[in-house]
């Protein structure tokens, strides 16, 4: 079970990852970034206004992290633009291990089942993706955006597909498989 919710949970990230990438390429990073800025100051500026609130006899240890978060938090508001080029790098390296992954499930899941060789295309386009983003960053950022948007949607389609074709089949370690319990039965 455990495998079937990380699975979809992968989908539904990529998925929306992709979208966002491919219909809003060029504010795509830039917003991404802006939003985790604001998701690192909100919680600081609360810790430190709650700090602030107390008297001083109340007060413990002054709360340096909330302070770290919200300096790091401002400086991805006023600097987008260079931590979405990061961003691209991330992205890029994020793509290269998914691909990486779905080539090791459909390695995983020839030991019960034959895997068509066309299977792997997809999973080795998304590999090559994410290395074109590692390594051809000078490109323009949204259009590097536009093809980790699109290998993303990729992904979640071909994960999507590879849990509904062979996650089901999977033997589930708690069940003997059918020639056990027929051995068992001539055994016993």
């Amino acid at each position: 079970m455990k495998s079937v919710n990380y699975s979809l949970m992968r989908t539904i990230c990529a998925l929306v990852i992709g979208l966002v990438l491919v219909l809003f390429p060029a504010q795509a990073g830039e917003y991404l970034v802006l939003t985790v800025g604001i998701v690192f100051m909100v919680p600081s500026l609360i810790t430190l206004i709650g700090y602030f609130a107390r008297k001083s006899e109340g007060r413990f240890r002054f709360p340096v992290e909330a302070l770290g978060s919200l300096l790091f938090g401002l400086w991805l508001v006023i600097m987008p633009g260079f931590f979405a080029d990061l961003l691209t790098f991330v992205l890029g390296f994020i793509l290269m291990l998914g691909g990486v992954q779905q080539i090791a499930s459909l390695v995983a899941a020839r030991r019960w089942m034959s895997v068509p060789g066309g299977f792997y295309v997809v999973p080795v386009l998304i590999l090559l993706a994410g290395l074109v983003s590692l390594f051809n960053p000078t490109g323009t950022r949204s259009t590097v955006f536009v093809i980790i948007g699109v290998a993303s949607l990729c992904y979640a389609l071909s994960e999507l597909l590879t849990w509904l074709k062979f996650g089901r089949k999977r033997p589930r370690p708690d069940v003997p498989a059918q020639g056990d319990i027929e051995d068992a039965e001539i055994i016993g």
